[in-house]
């Protein structure tokens, strides 16, 4: 063997060694050095949300919402408008909470749907409703359970059949697990007979009574004291009253992008050039269609229409003379009388129309029209011809009656012939929808008509006047870093600054602003007291016609919120029992020397009240509002007992029962049941949300949405 051939040979196996090497080594510095914290980061921001403190990726997220919107389109939906995707996002994040949430459980407990289950909810004698829908006739509204197995023959060939298909399999079989899942929590549900004999007595039991109440506004705050301690045991027994949203409270101002003068000028200017073109143009039309902001109709006007400024020129019927450049709001226009007619103000017509969607080709159309108005000059109905071939089915089913129109509201060609024709003349005329066979009903009486050629140039700010209010703006938030600072230069600058608090994370719109969501999006990865930054670091937003920088003055974390930002609410509640406490001990006092009502009413100059009719199940108090504590004390009352003191909504009560109605008590077997079954629902519903609940189920969909 060759020293050549040899080294060749160890050297491979060499070569690939270090090659090995230095990719595990690549591949471990990576995970353990700044590949991995960089992959640690992306995973972060990328992490949409977190169920059970499972993360769900944006990736993972986003490719289910496209599946979904393809199978919107194969539905027949091809047109997926924001209200559509986002009802389609909600949809698919509500599934994978209930997967994540759900599936171990279904796992545990032993549910699960067989492919022989399956079988029979798709082909069997009683499928699953989604079948049925999918496959009932419409018009006869009975099952085609032929047309289902051609269908499921299709999927075998046809990709997006089988995909369209999966689909709906999918949710049979997620619907029948949730429906065992349900059963399986409804079953475990009992009632004793002892609660139904409870129900059946407050359902059968209402009282009339009359009380007096001491408000708590009949105290001052100064009347009792209050300690921190006494806060700090409020907040800690009822956290679960602080529990809050996450939301952030933004200041921000608006640089308006307006045309500068120069934009005036330039535009002005252009204009200007072009007017001696216009009047030498010999197809004004064409002319305005290749220079104007706006496209050339062809649409006559009367006088009455014309606009005040150009009715002088208008009468002199000079079709050669050019009137302006004018400036209309900010737009600089020409115009030039094309022509001068005697039109009807409006026209009664019917049409057929033949579209190239339905023969294959406009060629087809026009041969299928053409074979359809020699038909209608024979003798054939056309009204009969209308309902029975016309894809305009909107007025089809009217014999193709469109009813009396004004010019101006039928596209060009179409309007065009209606308004130069005759009672009676019927004709082909093709338009972008297809061909159409037009029949002139009627026409009103005519009158001198106009056809004005207007060239307009919008003024829009030049991309140097962009550039200015830009920079303007980002001078603004470079020098404004602080909220002291940022407040300050809005005061010396007199900018337009706006507040928005309490912004939810899925919120769209802020005052004064048009579509402000990349704002909001921004505002939620931002820190509180700190200008709002984008994913690049920049803190312009453009929005609208405007450029926007924003502060963030506060962000508020889902979650028990800390005592000092709840300590007004805390304050307000502790200094009301303890008025309850001091107003009870008044009550007490009085009662115990005086078992009436009228005159502890009035040692607390107050009055005797009503009620009638109360129940358990009672809302409210004639006179006194919502008191579920006052309901529940007079439901539970002896007749003619003084009681009390009961601490209430908005004061402390005294009250005597006048009057107990007892009505014939419900069949306790019968109310059992109907409990039974109230509580069957209500269990599978709140066993899911006790789930979801214990879930910690957290949501930054508003990161990317």
């Amino acid at each position: 063997m060759s020293a050549l051939q040899f080294l060749r040979e160890k050297a491979g196996v060499l070569v690939a060694a270090v090659i090995g090497l230095s990719l595990f080594i690549f591949v471990v510095s990576d995970f353990f050095g700044r590949g991995r914290s960089q992959r640690i980061r992306q995973n972060k921001y990328y992490e949409i949300g977190l169920v059970n403190g499972e993360r769900i990726s944006y990736q993972d997220y986003e490719e289910r919402v496209q599946n979904l919107q393809e199978i919107y389109k194969l539905s027949g939906t091809s047109n997926i408008d924001e209200k559509t995707a986002e009802s389609i996002r909600e949809q698919i994040w509500q599934n994978i909470i209930r997967e994540d949430i759900l599936e171990s459980k279904y796992k545990d407990l032993g549910i699960a749907v067989t492919d022989e289950e399956l079988n029979d909810l798709v082909l069997g004698n009683d499928p699953h409703p989604i079948v049925k829908q999918l496959f009932t006739n419409r018009q006869t509204g009975q099952f085609n359970k032929s047309f289902l197995v051609q269908f499921l023959k299709n999927t075998e060939a046809d990709e997006n059949a089988k995909k369209y298909w999966l689909y709906f399999e999918n949710n049979i079989i997620s619907d029948r697990m949730g429906t065992k899942f349900n059963s399986l929590v409804g079953r475990g549900v009992y009632v004793t007979s002892k609660q139904a004999e409870f129900e059946s007595q407050i359902n059968s039991r209402t009282v009339d009574f009359s009380y007096t109440m001491k408000g708590y506004s009949a105290l001052p705050d100064s009347s009792v004291s209050v300690s921190s301690a006494d806060y700090r045991k409020y907040y800690d027994s009822h956290k679960e009253d602080f529990r809050r949203s996450i939301s952030r409270d933004v200041e921000y101002v608006t640089f308006d992008i307006n045309p500068s003068e120069d934009d005036f000028k330039q535009a002005e200017q252009w204009i200007g050039k072009i007017k001696g073109d216009f009047e030498t143009a010999e197809n004004p039309g064409q002319f305005i269609n290749s220079t104007s902001d706006t496209r050339y109709t062809g649409a006559f006007i009367t006088l009455s229409e014309v606009p005040d400024s150009l009715k002088q020129f208008v009468k002199k019927e000079n079709r050669r003379q050019v009137y302006g450049p004018y400036l209309d709001k900010d737009t600089y226009k020409l115009a030039r009388l094309i022509d001068v007619a005697e039109r009807p103000d409006s026209v009664h017509a019917r049409h057929i129309l033949i579209t190239p969607n339905t023969t294959g080709s406009v060629k087809r159309a026009r041969e299928k029209a053409d074979s359809l108005l020699t038909l209608i000059k024979k003798g054939t109905p056309f009204g009969l011809l209308a309902t029975s071939v016309s894809d305009d089915k909107g007025s089809s089913q009217t014999g193709g009656d469109l009813g009396w129109f004004k010019e101006g509201q039928m596209i060009t060609p179409f309007n065009d012939y209606c308004f130069s024709s005759k009672k009676g003349d019927i004709k082909l005329v093709e338009t972008s929808y297809g061909v159409h066979i037009i029949e002139i009903l009627d026409i009103s009486k005519k009158e001198k008509k106009y056809n004005l050629g207007v060239i307009d140039r919008k003024v829009v700010p030049s991309s140097l006047t962009n550039q200015k209010v830009y920079a303007e703006a980002s001078r603004f938030a470079g020098n404004n870093t602080s909220i002291e600072k940022f407040t300050r230069s809005v005061s010396e600058q007199k900018l337009n600054m706006r507040i928005a608090n309490s912004i939810t994370p899925q919120q769209k719109n802020l005052p004064g602003l048009d579509k402000p969501r990349a704002l909001i999006m921004a505002l939620f990865q931002t820190e509180p007291n700190r200008i709002v930054l984008d994913q690049s670091q920049q803190a312009v937003f453009e929005v609208g016609d405007k450029y926007v920088v924003g502060f963030c003055t506060k962000a508020v974390e889902e979650g028990i919120a800390p005592i000092e930002d709840v300590l007004i609410d805390v304050r307000f509640a502790v200094i009301r029992e303890k008025k309850a406490e001091k107003i009870s001990q008044q009550l007490l006092s009085l009662s115990s020397n005086s078992k009436s009502l009228e005159s502890i009413a009035n040692a607390i100059g107050g009055k005797v009240q009503d009620a009638s009719q109360v129940s358990f199940r009672s809302y409210s108090v004639t006179g006194a509002g919502i008191e579920p504590a006052l309901i529940a004390a007079a439901t539970a009352a002896e007749k003619g007992v003084l009681a009390g003191p009961v601490k209430g909504n908005n004061g402390v009560f005294m009250l005597t029962v006048n009057n107990v109605n007892t009505s014939a008590s419900d069949d306790v077997k019968l109310l059992k049941e109907r409990l039974a079954a109230t509580f069957r629902m209500r269990g599978s519903y709140e066993a899911y949300e006790a789930m979801r609940k214990s879930a910690n189920v957290v949501d930054k969909r508003y990161k990317f949405y």
